[in-house]
């Protein structure tokens, strides 16, 4: 498994490099890095900043002069705000992490819990709710979804009980050295259950759907007859059984979600990837935008190799080579 891990690190630099050349080549198209620079009257400054950073050359030269300075940890200065872009980017990366690792595990333990269930009693009148309940959660919109749990959440009981800090009243993410566990987790409620909310309704329809599979097969239906009890041939057999699939689904969309939950992040006042993204999107930052996307980048394919790993450690049938 280790020189599969190995194998698959050394085919994703070509992949990368490729990846980062081309975004650095539509980055540098779409948008002029001295576009600040160009309304001051003194073609001089201009002109030292282009020599500077090589602007005046072609662009393969400039990708390569980038690459050799973010490999060294030189990712640049933004135009935006003066700060180190990797200064800027690291923090925005752990705030998203924390949103994404707490909503990816909550929302995996509803999703198998309600996708087992609906599978086992398909077709029920609780099957029928959840499926209705999953497919209301994927079309909620999040940024509806986020400012109707405000309403209800922290608005609501401060109008009602007068408090002036409700249980779940959210300002922003907070660190744990800032107020205490109880505070950072408090903090963390609403953004977390907004992301929880879309990622059970697709999760759990995908849960059972593999799970509906497995309990046809015929080796489930051997051990049924066999007279294994029904609890054991659910949760060791058929659930087990779609935990593969299911895993590999998650971290792909895990993956997927580092890359910024921009609605959310902006609807929760959160200064994460996503709200960098935007942010540096509309100031044409380009000086952000390129590592910010092969951070990104980097982290889907890393979560893809994740999938691979995860799915051949759960299904014994699935060899790595």
């Amino acid at each position: 498994m280790l020189t599969y891990a190995l194998r698959r690190l050394l085919y994703s630099v070509p992949v990368v490099l490729v990846a980062s050349f081309l975004l650095f080549w539509g980055v540098r198209i779409a948008f002029d890095p001295l576009a600040k620079l160009r309304a001051i009257p003194d073609p001089g400054v201009v002109a030292r900043e282009t020599a500077r950073l090589g602007l005046d050359r072609p662009v393969p030269v400039q990708y390569w002069l980038w690459l050799k300075a973010f490999v060294s940890g030189d990712w640049g200065i933004s135009t935006r705000t003066g700060g180190d872009v990797r200064g800027m980017v690291f923090p925005a990366l752990g705030t998203t992490a924390q949103l994404v690792v707490w909503g990816a595990l909550f929302a995996a333990l509803v999703a198998l819990a309600v996708g087992a269930y609906s599978a086992v009693r398909q077709y029920s009148a609780g099957d029928i709710a959840l499926t209705g309940l999953s497919y209301l959660g994927v079309a909620m919109p999040p940024f509806w979804l986020g400012l109707i749990l405000i309403q209800l959440l922290a608005a609501w009981p401060q109008q009602q009980f007068g408090t002036a800090d409700p249980p779940l009243y959210f300002v922003g993410l907070h660190s744990v050295s800032g107020g205490g566990v109880a505070d950072y987790l408090r903090h963390l409620v609403l953004p977390v259950l907004t992301l929880t909310v879309s990622l059970v309704a697709n999760w759990s329809r995908f849960t059972r759907a593999t799970m509906l599979e497995t309990l046809a097969s015929d080796y489930v239906r051997t051990a049924r007859a066999k007279g294994v009890p029904r609890g054991q041939v659910v949760i060791r057999h058929a659930l087990r059984t779609s935990l593969g699939p299911f895993v590999t689904v998650a971290a792909v969309d895990a993956g997927v979600l580092f890359g910024g939950l921009v609605v959310t992040e902006q609807v929760f006042a959160i200064q994460g990837m996503g709200r960098l993204f935007l942010d540096s999107l509309l100031a044409g930052d380009v000086f952000v935008l390129v590592p910010w996307m092969l951070v990104i980048a980097v982290a889907v394919i890393g979560f893809n190799l994740l999938a691979d790993i995860s799915y051949a450690l759960l299904d014994p049938r699935v060899r790595l080579r």
